[in-house]
């Protein structure tokens, strides 16, 4: 009987298949798209033998038929019994060859039988990609091979195709082992990609190395999708770089590289919107800074959502939920809308007189810069009549001048401000009933404060009389000059002031005027007739002159740089800001400050609110 001894291919020291492992071991990440089991091996080799086969006198004939039979049936290897009997060809002649070497018919027997399992090892190394059994039988085809005729060239070539064969497939099959061990090799010096590299220089185009180096590169695509994931796109880029060298015809990379673009712009877009949504919540700017750092440190430079979450964060830190420049109105809780504001800019500016203005008084020094850190939204005209007639129909709230009886108006006859009875807010500069859209007159500063109170209990908002340093900042809007829009008189329809061509209706005239200025006004104009100044905001230098939150004192000494009102508790002197119609001209300069009693009331004082953001 013939022996089949088997031998492991990876054991082999013989140079009959034994192959190097690459050197090196690098990466981590996902795992591959390749699996095999854990008690998966290279094919075995067969180490053939031939059987042993009784040949005599008696038996020579049979054995000659059956060998020409298994020829022609194609069976050309096997070991029957000792008889011979279901022996393939080849152990047939070669038993006959041995006890009739010059038999002319076993010679050419032999021969065929041979070039027919050259022929079917020829046909079985070419089927080793597509069927997991071929190898096996080209091992053992080889091993006859081997035995019978291992110095036939047609033979020596197989077997050097079979050794190379063996080596690339445990080549690809340690491959495949690196890669289930997340051994990539992506550095190029070992690991699976080695090991597949390796096994196409022995068979280039093989298509289990080729799969496995897919394999490899689809682990390194879902290595850069999970730090796309983790938001670590730079990282991202790396691993695809690796991948796209793998490959370089395919693709596959190309494709990848798009889907984390798109994934990184719609992250950089949920980064953004977070942010904006964040900004509505109390304490939103901090969290949205957070979102932004994470956008910065994802986006490409000069992001359109980076640039436009960064102004948002800058205008909710300065404006909350506003815009500079804004305006808008609030719904009250009886019904209707509260006045209409516009938000302010925040900034610095340089409050009180120069030194080197000749019309300045000490009140008005030292000069000194205040900051504001937040916008404000202002009103955008003195109250009116009807704004103020709404506070008192749904609060029956009694003015100063309502409970006192009187309050001080313009006399046409005598040009002179005097006293009337029965005059209150329901009337004009003259003591007439005055029109809705005018400001509203002859109230006192308290009187104003209630109004401010009722708008902040009517919309749940801090509603007030601006400060003296806003309102100094709101009437300069920008502008450093001694007056409101800088030097000499005013420009043409820029506000109701005491203009040198201007007439009362009796034709009167002002004797300290601005030269060559006229509004066509005598007395308030309706508000917002005139040109808005720089922010926006209408009659700010005159019109009428307005009351603030601040209690009167003598000068700017040891006065507050916040730019928040200077208040001593049950003050009675209150300040009173910005130019009116009959003001001079050196009444109607930025830094010109007055006091009044608090309760004063008559036709050149009104007031505005703000609304602090």
């Amino acid at each position: 009987m013939a022996a089949l001894t088997l031998a492991s291919a990876c054991s082999r020291s013989d140079g009959n298949g034994a192959i190097d492992q690459p050197a090196g071991k690098e990466g981590s990440g996902a795992a591959p798209v390749v699996t095999i089991g854990p008690d998966e091996a290279m094919p075995e080799v067969v180490v053939w033998e031939a059987p042993s086969i009784q040949v005599d006198e008696g038996n020579t004939d049979e054995l000659k038929s059956q060998a020409h039979e298994a020829l022609e049936a194609g069976r050309l290897f096997g070991d029957g019994d000792g008889d011979g009997e279901g022996a393939g060809a080849i152990p047939l002649y070669l038993a006959l060859r041995q006890s009739a070497p010059d038999d002319p018919e076993v010679q050419r027997g032999f021969g065929e039988a041979v070039d027919a399992l050259v022929s079917r090892a020829d046909t079985m190394l070419a089927a080793v990609e597509d069927e997991p059994a071929a190898l096996r039988q080209a091992q053992e085809v080889g091993s006859v091979l081997r035995v019978v005729a291992a110095q036939d060239p047609r033979v020596v070539a197989y077997l050097d195709q079979l050794q190379t064969v063996e080596q690339a497939q445990e080549a690809s099959l340690r491959g495949e082992r690196a890669l289930n061990q997340d051994d990539i090799g992506e550095t190029g010096d070992g690991g699976a990609i080695g090991w597949f590299r390796q096994s196409l220089e022995l068979r280039p185009g093989n298509a289990r190395a080729t799969q496995g180096l897919a394999a490899a590169e689809s682990a390194l695509i879902r290595r850069a999708e999970k730090a796309a994931e983790a938001d670590d796109y730079e990282q991202a880029g790396d691993w695809l770089d690796k991948a796209a060298g793998l490959r370089p015809d395919m693709d596959t990379v190309d494709r990848a590289r798009a889907h984390i673009a798109r994934v990184r712009l719609a992250r950089i877009g949920s980064l953004r919107d977070q942010g904006i949504a964040a900004l509505s919540a109390e304490g939103g700017v901090d969290v949205a800074r957070a979102h932004l750092a994470n956008l910065l440190r994802i986006a490409p430079e000069g992001n359109p959502a980076a640039v436009e979450l960064r102004e948002r964060i800058e205008l909710a830190s300065h404006y909350g939920l506003f815009r500079p420049g804004q305006v808008f109105t609030e719904a009250l809780r009886l019904g209707g809308r509260g006045p209409a504001l516009v938000v302010i800019p925040h900034g610095a500016f340089r409050m009180g007189a120069s030194e080197t203005d000749p019309e300045a008084t000490d009140a008005e020094r030292p000069a000194r810069t205040i900051r504001f850190d937040r916008g404000l939204a202002v009103a955008q005209h003195e109250v009116t009549v009807a704004e103020f007639r709404r506070f008192i129909t749904a609060t029956g709230y009694t003015t100063r001048a309502a409970r006192r009886g009187y309050s001080t108006i313009y006399d046409e006859r005598s040009g002179n401000l005097v006293r009337r009875n029965g005059v209150d807010w329901r009337h004009d500069y003259t003591g007439k009933p005055a029109a809705d859209e005018l400001p509203v007159l002859h109230v006192s500063a308290r009187d104003a404060d209630a109004y401010a109170e009722w708008l902040a209990d009517q919309t749940g908002h801090r509603y007030r009389l601006p400060s003296e340093a806003e309102f100094e900042y709101m009437l300069r809007a920008g502008n450093p000059g001694p007056f409101p829009w800088g030097e000499g008189a005013p420009p043409p329809g820029s506000g109701n002031y005491t203009g040198a061509l201007d007439a009362s209706p009796s034709g009167r005239h002002w004797r300290n005027a601005f030269a060559g200025y006229g509004d066509g006004a005598w007395g308030p104009a309706p508000a917002a007739s005139y040109a808005p100044n720089g922010y926006g905001l209408f009659d700010v230098a005159g019109n009428v002159s307005e009351w603030v939150g601040d209690c009167w004192h003598g000068s700017y000494r040891r006065a507050p740089t916040t730019g928040k009102a200077w208040v001593n508790p049950g003050c009675r002197e209150r300040v009173v800001r910005g130019g009116s119609w009959a003001s001079s001209p050196e009444q109607t300069r930025s830094s010109w400050r007055l006091a009044s009693d608090a309760n004063t009331t008559n036709a050149r004082v009104g007031f505005r609110v703000v609304r602090e953001i």
